[in-house]
């Protein structure tokens, strides 16, 4: 690395900048930074570029542009246009056999007659106007040449600029896309979750209520005993006989053996109380309701269809026999 990029890189580092903030800073591509740095400038647009970047890379890290380019310019290459135009307004100055060769003659060729003389003097404005006019068609040349050269500089950092942000906004849309694919997968495999649950309880459910159909067995259709208050009915295909009255008004409620005796003491009870009665000894009993309209009766959770309605017989008894 040449002394030049060392100072110039160490001034950076020194401010705390990458080469990516510089770039931002002197909108000269981080390719002719890093060139500047390492002393290739062979990279570089050309001369006047070679000097116009450092000084731009000399200011934007504080230090005297001038002093850098004038302590460092063996370094720097130099520019062919301008001396291009020295050389050519030179040669236009001093025609060949010049003045110095002229003096070295001897004296007596340096003599020319006055005639000589006037021509000369004559030929001298016209020279003049040669030079200027050189002069001007080089500043022309060289304007137009660095403007085009600044040009395509300056169109290579918008391209670059632009080709770097079309990358970060692929990149940003591939990020986002990627975000919701995985947010859909995600929520298709809660929906899925949640199906496969729903499906395993309604599973549970139908399995439960088959067992719970098993053990209630099947309670025939009530048949009248002719005595004008109770309906018979016979419970099979289950070893299970629980019996059970709610309470949906004022109600006296007794379960008794066929023969007469107690199983559950008559008594009245309140709307919504519940009478419950294990009755898996007996072979059959008997359930009387003082008010058949505020009270369900149910067998192994099942509920027992009254033959007649309570509206037609207000109290009942219901004899359920197991068989």
């Amino acid at each position: 690395m040449a002394e030049l990029g060392t100072r110039l890189k160490e001034a950076r580092m020194a401010k705390g900048y990458s080469l990516e903030d510089l770039q931002e800073i002197t909108k000269i591509q981080k390719r002719y930074l890093s060139a500047i740095e390492e002393g290739n400038f062979s990279v570089m647009p050309g001369a006047f570029y070679v000097r116009a970047f450092i000084k731009q890379y000399a200011e934007a890290v504080d230090l005297d542009a001038d002093e850098i380019l004038e302590t460092y310019k063996s370094e720097i290459p130099a520019n062919k246009a301008a001396e291009a135009a020295a050389t050519t307004s030179t040669a236009i100055q001093q025609p060949k056999g010049g003045t110095n060769q002229r003096t070295a003659q001897p004296t007596t060729k340096i003599k020319q007659t006055t005639q000589t003389q006037r021509k000369m003097t004559d030929l001298m404005p016209k020279i003049a106007v040669a030079v200027v006019v050189v002069v001007v068609i080089a500043v022309i040349w060289f304007l137009a040449n660095h403007q085009s050269k600044n040009n395509d500089v300056t169109d290579d950092v918008n391209q670059e600029q632009t080709q770097a942000d079309t990358s970060a906004n692929e990149v940003d849309t591939s990020k986002e896309q990627q975000v919701k694919d995985q947010a859909a997968e995600e929520k298709a495999a809660k929906e899925k979750a949640a199906a496969e649950e729903k499906a395993a309880k309604e599973q549970a459910a139908k399995e439960k209520a088959a067992k719970e159909k098993k053990k209630a067995g099947k309670l025939s259709k009530g048949t009248d005993a002719g005595d004008g208050a109770t309906t018979k009915y016979t419970l099979t295909n289950t070893k299970n006989f629980k019996v059970r009255v709610e309470m949906t008004g004022e109600n006296w409620v007794g379960i008794t053996t066929t023969a007469g005796a107690n199983l559950a003491t008559g008594k009245m009870y309140s709307n919504g109380q519940k009478l419950e009665f294990d009755a898996k000894d007996q072979q059959s009993i008997r359930i009387r309701l003082g008010a058949a309209a505020a009270g369900k009766v149910f067998v192994n959770n099942k509920e027992v269809k009254l033959l007649v309605p309570a509206s037609s017989r207000p109290t009942q008894n219901i004899v359920i026999e197991m068989k």
